[in-house]
């Protein structure tokens, strides 16, 4: 497990040596406040691209709004730190799906060799940054009815673990799945297009072995759950 995890709050970031082959780095923020990294959230779309903008104002509600341009204004903040840009300046591209070719695959910008990945659930914000390809995920602890609902969707192997489990226990032993299983899905640029069932991550404490990646759980406040993955370097 990573143990620490940086903390983007109102001023702007401190930023320490960037990530190495062997050390990832992990940023987190709250999507619920105002002024993020020196920069008020309400002004976020001006720092924002077209393409954001626009998903941005799709957005219904207005607590939706601000966590998604909350989220984005973070990412910028960051990867404008590590790169010596300012925030609008960083230009965001996608690789290509590697399952239909399409343009959706993992997130890159052209102005670093840095591999990054961004997730956000509820009021709270996880990235990774990483010398190889890299996946994170960040979710609120599910319901019991949310377990019922993809219990079945799962490798065997998962649904047979947590139906093992007290009731009262399967909601954690899903976020741990659920999280481990996007973030190593996210690394692979795959994501969920295929499904749930493939690979099999576990839900015990310690995440299985997916080869050609490092995946680790990361710390996360109370009812939430991280994880993170980061492929191998080539051998």
């Amino acid at each position: 497990m990573i143990e620490h995890v940086n903390q983007l709050c109102g001023q702007p970031p401190h930023i320490g040596p960037a990530p190495t082959d062997s050390t990832p780095i992990v940023w987190a923020w709250s999507t619920s406040t105002e002024t993020l990294g020196g920069h008020p959230v309400n002004t976020a779309a001006a720092i924002l691209d077209t393409n954001e903008r626009t998903r941005a104002e799709r957005m219904i509600k207005p607590a939706d709004r601000h966590r998604y341009l909350a989220s984005h204004l973070g990412l910028r903040i960051i990867l404008g730190a590590y790169t010596d840009l300012p925030p609008q300046h960083i230009r965001l591209t996608r690789e290509d799906c590697p399952t239909c070719g399409g343009p959706h695959g993992r997130p890159t910008t052209p102005d670093s060799p840095l591999h990054f990945n961004l997730s956000h659930s509820g009021d709270l914000a996880y990235l990774a940054l990483a010398t190889r390809p890299t996946g994170i995920d960040v979710e609120l602890t599910p319901t019991p009815q949310t377990v019922t609902d993809i219990l079945h969707t799962l490798h065997p192997t998962e649904t047979d673990e947590l139906t093992s489990l007290p009731e009262d226990q399967r909601p954690q032993a899903l976020a741990r799945i659920w999280t481990r299983k996007e973030a190593i899905l996210k690394a692979t640029g795959h994501g969920l297009a295929e499904g749930l069932t493939h690979p099999y991550v576990g839900s015990h404490p310690t995440p299985a072995a997916i080869p050609g990646y490092t995946l680790t759980d990361l710390p996360a406040p109370d009812h939430y759950t991280a994880a993170l993955a980061t492929a191998n370097p080539a051998e």
